[in-house]
């Protein structure tokens, strides 16, 4: 099998998707998600983990292997290339910036929420968002995560 690789252009904002070192794709960044071009067709992505899932879908076709396009802190998935990471140990959190000019801490890993119209799923959410409402988290897959969330709506 070949492997895929990504490579950033921009970060946090573009990556060329290689093959056997040929360009086979690109990822782009907007306001609603990701775009994914392969191949003339354009397939919008709304996060970053579907990313993974649309590359399996349309470039495993081709007899490629995909590695992940994902980073961690203390073994928590994040949702970009984390800056300044580092663990609160009072709140039990792994926080990061997305840019080394960036004001915004987030938490690494998927939570639940708790907002006035009840329990959301989250992934890598702002650390204000955790201060102002009540949580569950961090897990380290979104199967655990939603675990939690089935067992809170049943209560």
């Amino acid at each position: 099998m070949n492997a895929v690789i990504s490579k950033v252009l921009i970060p946090n904002k573009e990556w060329i998707i290689e093959g056997n070192g040929k360009k086979i794709g690109s990822i782009a960044k907007n306001k609603k998600g990701y775009i994914f071009l392969y191949k003339g067709k354009m397939i919008s992505i709304k996060n970053f983990k579907d990313i993974v899932d649309t590359l399996d879908n349309t470039v495993n076709k081709h007899n490629f292997e995909i590695e992940p396009l994902s980073y961690t802190i203390y073994n928590y998935p994040c949702s970009s290339k984390p800056f300044e990471p580092v663990y609160n140990v009072k709140k039990k959190l792994p926080l990061y910036a997305k840019s080394s000019k960036s004001k915004s801490q987030y938490c690494a890993g998927y939570y639940v929420i708790q907002f006035r119209k009840g329990w959301v799923k989250s992934f890598c959410p702002k650390l204000i968002t955790l201060e102002r409402y009540p949580f569950h988290g961090p897990y380290k897959t979104e199967q655990e995560m939603k675990n939690v969330l089935n067992t809170i709506n049943k209560l």
